[in-house]
């Protein structure tokens, strides 16, 4: 375990920085903000150590923050278009790394802004499933799938589908779930076709702890971001309640259990495959580099568009500082609205550009100069006593 000194303690000698943020939802991705905040970091400390490390919680992002801490990782794109969330083809990608692992978001196929308007019970996730296919026929021996940002709550029977599942209905015809309520139609269940898993298998990277059904499941808790109303979330809820009993008991598994709720239930179905399930802001933190880092490093610099109670749960910015306080190395949060007291170090652009508006509209700049203001006064003792910082 690290013992590093406290930073206002380390005199002149070089630092080893980490730049490891998640995106600034809706303003700026993981690498454009990591990017900005090692320049204003660079232009007061030249000399440190710095090393970019965006991070992903499994989400948006996962692929491209992988792809850029892992230097021979190569992309692939997928031969032909695969079924978007709303069946208009999609160019998909997914992502190579050493030792035939494939990446794989579900975000690049079947995520909420690929959406011409939304649909929640139409949309799918077959796009994830073909993309999956995808990598499996290339030879993959283990697929790490990122779940996040679905716009489907089809319980992941869309990417089964793709992947050889057949669904019957009571009348033994086969269902092509064409809309997610179908799920409660479902009355026998096919697998002899289902692809099998990788010789390494599959690891499924969530993003939360929600079960597939129930009052905190997949319907309630993330429909209405999708589009569902309260009469939808209900119906849907019920169609997953279905098939997941019908699946679980197929399959062995439990709807109860945390993190099947991910992207509308697909963390579900890709357990029903036999995937298992990580925490994947912890997961990508390994992936990246970052958890191996930490033994020689003295400052980690993270952030996020808002610090608030939650990112103290299962969020990105929230497993880094609890990674840092194991290994004993100092944290700076950078964020567009400090909305809690961050456990070490906190800078918060909303004050240093005058307004949040102002910030969001140059989220880059002011990352860069409330990142340059920090590093140009950690040398003093008292060095985050300034506006818009809090210190412990």
């Amino acid at each position: 375990m690290s013992t590093a000194p406290d930073v206002a303690s380390r005199g002149a000698r070089p630092w080893n920085v980490i730049v490891a943020p998640d995106s600034f939802k809706g303003s700026a991705s993981a690498q454009e903000i990591a990017a900005a905040m090692a320049a204003g970091w660079r232009q007061a400390r030249p000399t440190d150590r710095l090393t970019v490390l965006p991070q992903a919680d499994g989400g948006e992002g996962t692929m491209a923050a992988v792809a850029a801490s892992v230097p021979r990782a190569r992309w692939h794109v997928v031969g032909k278009p695969v079924c978007g969330p709303d069946r208009r083809p999609v160019q998909a990608r997914w992502l190579e790394l050493p030792g035939s692992v494939a990446v794989v978001e579900l975000a690049e196929s079947s995520g909420l802004p690929l959406m011409a308007h939304p649909c929640p019970t139409r949309a799918t996730s077959r796009g994830l499933g073909q993309v999956i296919r995808a990598a499996l026929d290339a030879g993959a021996r283990r697929i790490v799938v990122g779940l996040g940002g679905s716009a489907s709550t089809d319980g992941g029977a869309g990417a089964l589908l793709e992947l050889g599942l057949r669904l019957y209905d009571e009348n033994d015809r086969r269902l092509d779930i064409t809309d997610a309520l179908d799920l409660g139609r479902v009355a026998r269940i096919d697998s002899t076709g289902l692809a099998p898993l990788p010789p390494d298998g599959v690891e499924v990277l969530a993003d939360t702890t929600a079960p597939l059904c129930g009052p905190s499941g997949a319907a309630h808790t993330f429909g209405a971001q999708k589009g569902a109303d309260a009469d939808t979330r209900q119906a849907l809820d019920l169609a997953l309640g279905h098939f997941g009993a019908l699946a679980g008991h197929a399959f062995g598994i439990s709807t109860a259990e945390p993190g099947t709720g991910a992207a509308g239930g697909a963390g579900f179905g890709l357990r029903a495959w036999g995937a298992s399930l990580v925490p994947g802001a912890e997961r990508i933190n390994q992936l990246t580099g970052l958890t191996a880092s930490l033994r020689t490093t003295d400052l980690v610099i993270t952030g996020e568009g808002c610090f608030d109670r939650t990112s103290s749960g299962g969020k990105l910015v929230g497993t880094v500082l609890r990674q840092c306080a194991a290994h004993g190395v100092r944290s700076l949060v950078v964020a567009g609205r400090l909305m809690a007291t961050p456990p070490d170090l906190g800078v918060e652009l909303a004050a240093t550009a005058g307004t949040a508006d102002a910030a969001i509209a140059a989220p880059f700049t002011h990352a860069r100069s409330a990142t340059r203001m920090v590093a140009e006064t950690v040398h003093e003792p008292t060095a985050f006593g300034m506006p818009g910082a809090q210190s412990t």
